[in-house]
């Protein structure tokens, strides 16, 4: 479990797998953390900082790395190519006035990810939401942002959904309880058209939404919103991501993950089907 709060920038995911594979060619050969950091003159923290994605990789230094673990040279290219892509900033790095260092690596997991689960008890989940009703949240959240300072962060959330329209998007699995669309974000207008947006999500074929109706009565979390992460890379564990108003907490350990999906699974059999939820949001949005 990781606390992400502040310092550095945040690795894209492919720095992240890059650095994972450093460490196991590393290990394969029975190279330590010394031994390796002596073939490129530096310390074996710095090393440590490579694998771990804490710092780029300079491609130098990988290249010699890569010949002391006796990699072949026809392998050793493909892996220089991908380490240059990998320190290129996500296309988040534009937004980084107004994005905040511990929820950029929040940006880079969603950004990659296979498997996008969430359970959100409060509001819209970034990715469903309009416009409008992002905006509503950012006067909210922000009240003393200038106006420019609010277009950039609707604008930063907004391109986020880009993902759910790319050919390879992710799977993407929302559990919404009924609050959620109870609370009236930006008054009436705005949570009608945030509801048709809803509808329309409906027919993408990679998203499935849920609602938790109240009538559910307590369920296992209640304890606050969370999102799952699973990725098409092996070297990358699932994640679960949580949040507090000051910074963020990525879980990686597997038996505490298994307690996040868990609790998902439970939930999505409490929900009301998938097939009940147009039904359902047109019953919501009636009341408005």
């Amino acid at each position: 479990m990781s606390d992400n709060r502040s310092g550095g920038s945040a690795p894209t995911v492919l720095r992240m797998v890059l650095g994972k594979r450093l460490r196991h060619l590393r290990e394969e050969a029975g190279i330590s953390f010394e031994d390796a950091a002596r073939a490129i003159e530096v310390t074996a923290l710095t090393v440590r900082r490579m694998e771990k994605a804490e710092v780029g990789l300079r491609i130098p230094y990988v290249r010699e790395l890569l010949h002391t673990y006796g990699v072949a040279p026809s392998e050793v290219d493909d892996f220089l190519s991908m380490a240059r892509e990998a320190n290129q900033p996500g296309w988040w790095y534009s937004y980084r006035d107004v994005l905040p260092e511990w929820f950029s690596a929040y940006v880079s997991l969603e950004s990659e990810a296979s498997v996008i689960r969430l359970y959100e008890p409060h509001y819209v989940p970034g990715l469903l939401q309009t416009h409008d009703y992002a905006a509503a949240l950012m006067h909210v959240g922000f009240p003393n942002a200038t106006k420019e300072d609010i277009d950039r962060r609707v604008a930063l959330r907004l391109k986020r959904q880009d993902l759910l329209a790319k050919p390879e998007a992710p799977a993407v699995w929302a559990i919404l309880d009924e609050t959620v669309l109870r609370r009236p974000v930006g008054g009436p207008d705005v949570m009608r058209a945030q509801i048709d947006h809803l509808t329309e999500v409906l027919d993408m074929p990679k998203v499935r939404i849920q609602i938790l109706r109240f009538t559910v009565g307590a369920h296992p979390g209640a304890f606050g919103p969370f999102h799952y992460f699973r990725f098409g890379f092996s070297e990358l564990p699932d994640v679960v991501y949580t949040e507090s108003l000051v910074g963020s907490v990525y879980v990686d350990q597997p038996a505490d993950v298994v307690t996040y999906l868990e609790v998902l699974d439970r939930m999505s059999v409490q929900a009301a089907p998938v097939a009940r939820t147009r039904s359902i949001l047109g019953e919501l949005r009636k009341e408005l």
